[in-house]
């Protein structure tokens, strides 16, 4: 019987839809009632096995595959889809959307990704938050249900490199108005390039161990550096290409994996959270105004606020936990944030981020 099998040993058993095969990631949890196709197409969330508290899934299908006239997916945050597998308690089989072109349960068996549904998300959400993130497997296999899953040996996708899977194989320029910036692709998030776009904002986007500085004409107004997938800290070359940025006092700007990249580029330190922010209403309070936000966020990882150089500062703090959230040096034009100001999915109540760094260049 298809059942999750979690490294500690427990089962939930249910149904399998979508592709008949086996899966095996780190288990997080994402809180959204909607937004699952921009959701599952984040590169950040590659390696994981997704579980979606939100009992009904699937209600109003998956959008066409268009894309615009610069080549990026409209409705989608990536070409793929980045999750190994999907966990839920109830999946539509009948979408009703105008412009739904498939259900979720075809879409996801064209990219052999696994759901399994019928399971109690409440129970193992609750699971997953007194015993913190673990790593699992979905499987089909007849033996699942006496095996212990003790027994069993469970791979780690934080140990590798995720970022060069989902990274671009080579420089893209975009061009727009006068002012340019250079875009470090560690897994972003198609909204974020369409947001700087948006804002004529010429951007050279490229690898993210691309090193950009060794090209004799660049020149440029901006360093970016994206969201991203995994432990920062596997990100060496990147890390050593935004030094360069902070010695030439060059604006930067970073978000999710962006953030834990700079500060580890500025001398800080990082860390794994228990279980991770995952969902579209993270209370976030800016510290110079005391007003807070509500974001959507995707990370299992935080940058450590006690080990942060002192002339640099937390900017931004999660109001549920006082995780940092954002960080930025007090002299020089360097910040960045955890959360996703360009949303997609989530409120788009952050999004003056993008303009306030523009304003650098």
């Amino acid at each position: 019987m298809p059942c999750l099998v979690l490294s500690d040993g427990t089962k939930f058993f249910g149904k399998l839809y979508g592709a008949s095969v086996d899966a095996e990631g780190e288990v997080v949890f994402n809180t959204g009632m909607v937004g699952y196709p921009e959701t599952f197409t984040d590169p950040s969330y590659r390696g994981e096995i997704l579980v979606l508290t939100y009992p009904l899934i699937g209600n109003y299908g998956i959008p066409p595959e268009e894309v615009d006239a610069d080549g990026l997916q409209k409705f989608f945050e990536s070409d793929n889809v980045h999750i190994r597998g999907l966990v839920i308690s109830e999946l539509c089989e009948k979408p009703s959307h105008w412009h739904a072109t498939k259900t979720l349960e075809a879409w996801l068996k064209e990219k052999k990704i696994p759901i399994l549904t019928g399971i109690d998300t409440r129970t193992l959400t609750q699971r997953l938050r007194e015993h913190g993130t673990m790593l699992g497997k979905i499987t089909n296999q007849k033996s699942s249900h006496d095996a212990s899953g003790k027994n069993q040996e469970f791979n780690d996708p934080n140990i590798v490199d995720l970022v060069s899977e989902v990274t671009i194989k080579k420089p893209i320029l975009y061009k727009r108005g006068k002012k340019k910036i250079v875009l470090i692709d560690c897994g972003m998030k198609l909204n974020i390039l369409r947001s700087f776009l948006q804002r004529d904002i010429t951007v050279y986007r490229v690898p993210a161990s691309y090193d950009f500085w060794q090209e004799p004409n660049l020149s440029f107004d901006g360093l970016f550096i994206s969201n991203g997938p995994g432990d920062p800290k596997m990100n060496k070359v990147t890390i050593e290409l935004v030094k360069k940025a902070l010695v030439k006092k060059i604006p930067t700007f970073g978000i999710c994996l962006g953030n834990q990249i700079l500060a580890l580029a500025a001398g800080a330190d990082t860390y794994k959270l228990s279980y991770g922010h995952r969902s579209q209403n993270q209370p976030c309070i800016k510290k110079d105004t005391g007003r807070c936000y509500i974001t959507s966020q995707n990370h299992g990882y935080s940058v450590n606020a006690k080990k942060l150089p002192s002339d640099w500062e937390v900017s931004w703090v999660n109001a549920n936990d006082n995780t940092v959230e954002g960080i930025r040096h007090k002299k020089f034009p360097f910040s960045s944030v955890q959360f996703h100001p360009e949303a997609t999915p989530g409120p788009t109540d952050a999004e003056f981020l993008f303009d306030e760094f523009i304003k650098l260049l």
